[in-house]
């Protein structure tokens, strides 16, 4: 999927937009086209080619919500970027329920600024790939049924070529399902590219436990799998600052079950799918969704949910802009040990931690 870095610029504050385009576009390198009404913006955009839309929701010719209808008619994955003259929370939380990505308030903060819209071309890159691969695999469902009736047929004469095949399937199933987690992880610019690192996490303390070839591999699949139920967790839930209501965490303490509800279909996964469904499971029993405690737990689990909690500590998140630095992390695991964590695991983890 090609990116254009191409930015649709809408406000009617002429100095500050001047500023920002200059930056925009000689400091970031970006091609930027600027309108002062949001009707003409929205013709602009009508035209194609931009990756998001950096714009003043609060335009005098179309409402927040009349502003982000009509773009997103245009471009349903349009990623849009809100430039506020301040910081209100009751303004934000309307704006984010709406669907803005992100916004930036004055003053501006360069910094950020350049963050935000790169993240925001990132996840527009994503979405529309998303999108064509929904697409694509609508168009071959038909393909796939002519392809089992073939095998059928061929089953007698060939089992050879029957295996071949279904690996060719199972191998398909595997990275549609992968991207779709990774879709997943970059809903929230703050957990782009988390499920790849507790995957790296969790391989590197299971080698150290002396797991075998195949308990690893499984393990690794499980970690980039691991998150894939919050699709049914709603986008404001996953990015909220403020802390969670009782209905809201209920929402997040579902996604083990969902995401080993989606996978249960691939019986080549089986193994995986325990791993998913318990990996927010606490050694002393109060986790969940079973609250299954001790050796009850899957020692894969056991191993993802140290890894996936120390990726989360040392990365920044909507709730916690500034990471735990590595004492802070490894001070709050060793806390944790006997209760949250299993002890083992939390010996090997403490072996490896500096290799990371």
């Amino acid at each position: 999927m090609l990116v254009s870095n191409k930015i649709l610029f809408i406000s009617d504050d002429n100095e500050v937009s001047r500023y920002l385009i200059e930056q925009l576009m000689i400091e970031g390198g970006y091609f930027v086209e600027m309108k002062t009404s949001a009707k003409d913006g929205v013709s602009s955009f009508r035209d194609g080619g931009f990756d998001i839309v950096l714009a003043n929701p609060q335009m005098q010719d179309l409402s927040s919500i009349e502003l982000l209808r009509e773009l997103r008619k245009i471009d349903p994955d349009c990623v849009f970027i809100a430039l506020l003259d301040e910081q209100k929370h009751e303004l934000v939380e309307y704006l984010f329920d709406l669907g803005v990505y992100d916004f930036i308030s004055k003053p501006i903060n360069l910094g950020k600024l350049f963050f935000v819209v790169k993240k925001g071309i990132e996840m527009h890159t994503l979405l529309l790939t998303n999108r064509k691969l929904t697409l694509g695999l609508r168009e071959n469902n038909s393909s796939l049924e002519k392809q089992n009736l073939l095998l059928a047929k061929r089953v007698e004469d060939s089992t050879k070529n029957l295996t071949r095949l279904y690996e060719d399937l199972r191998s398909t199933y595997m990275r549609t399902i992968k991207v779709l987690a990774q879709a997943i992880d970059a809903r929230d610019h703050y957990t782009h590219s988390h499920s790849e690192n507790v995957a790296k996490y969790a391989v590197v303390i299971a080698s150290e436990m002396g797991l075998s070839t195949k308990g690893i591999e499984t393990i690794r699949q499980a970690c980039e799998l691991h998150d894939l139920g919050k699709i049914g967790v709603e986008d404001r839930i996953l990015s909220k600052i403020e802390p969670l209501t009782d209905s809201e965490w209920q929402q997040i303490r579902r996604h083990p079950l969902i995401g080993a509800q989606i996978l249960e279909p691939l019986t080549f996964l089986n193994e995986v799918i325990e791993l998913v469904k318990q990996h927010h499971e606490h050694y002393d029993g109060s986790g969940y969704p079973e609250g299954r405690k001790g050796e009850d737990i899957d020692l894969g689990a056991r191993i993802i949910h140290l890894a996936d909690a120390y990726e989360a500590m040392r990365s920044a998140r909507s709730y916690r802009k500034t990471p735990l630095t590595k004492d802070e992390a490894l001070g709050e695991i060793k806390k944790h040990s006997g209760s949250q964590f299993d002890p083992k695991v939390v010996d090997a983890f403490l072996v490896i931690v500096d290799n990371l």
